[in-house]
């Protein structure tokens, strides 16, 4: 049984914050492969901000071709809207369960917050998760601190968001080097963000 990772996000757009993250916990934890899940809508997110689901997806689609151990997934296009982790997480495992074992990725900003999704026991109960550190203030509550579920991976911090290559680029900024080279083509190529 493969053990999958599962990478929830936007990605609008992908950055190479994204994608060493990702790379990371493919190559030194014990996730056989990370999956790149492009959520159409956030329940925490403004849908009027995002890109066409399709080119997000295609961008995500151009960042991890070339890495054997790093895919892409639609499945939350296809499930109702707003998505819900615990929603996709069920989709998911009724679809792959006998060949992958999924678990969450997350960043400790979103651990922190953990407490308020839908059915979080749940996945607390049925899936594992790998979080990476990120700066800045705030505790974790303390219910999720030693959680047997969670465990901290020492992967890199990566203080870049989607947000400030969308600002920088619309304000003429060179956002090239934040973005691997193909997303920077497909994005500059379709006039995105300007």
């Amino acid at each position: 049984m493969k053990k999958t990772g599962l990478f929830f996000g936007t990605f609008n757009p992908i950055h190479i914050g994204h994608l060493i993250i990702a790379n990371h916990l493919a190559e030194f934890s014990d996730l056989d492969q990370v999956w790149f899940v492009v959520t159409p809508r956030s329940p925490f997110k403004k849908k009027d901000s995002l890109l066409d689901d399709y080119h997000r997806f295609q961008m995500v689609y151009e960042a991890v071709r070339e890495y054997p151990r790093l895919e892409v997934c639609d499945a939350e296009f296809k499930l109702p809207q707003p998505n819900y982790t615990i929603d996709t997480l069920t989709h998911l495992r009724e679809k792959h369960g006998d060949s992958r074992q999924f678990s969450l990725i997350m960043g400790e900003d979103n651990l922190k917050g953990l407490h308020k999704w839908k059915n979080y026991e749940a996945i607390l109960d049925y899936y594992s998760i790998y979080v990476y550190p990120r700066l800045g203030p705030g505790d974790i509550p303390e219910a999720l601190r030693d959680h047997p579920a969670i465990s901290r991976v020492d992967a890199p911090v990566m203080e870049l968001s989607a947000t400030f290559i969308r600002k920088q680029h619309a304000a003429g900024k060179n956002v090239r080097p934040l973005l691997p080279e193909a997303v920077w083509k497909y994005m500059d190529e379709m006039n995105f963000y300007r």
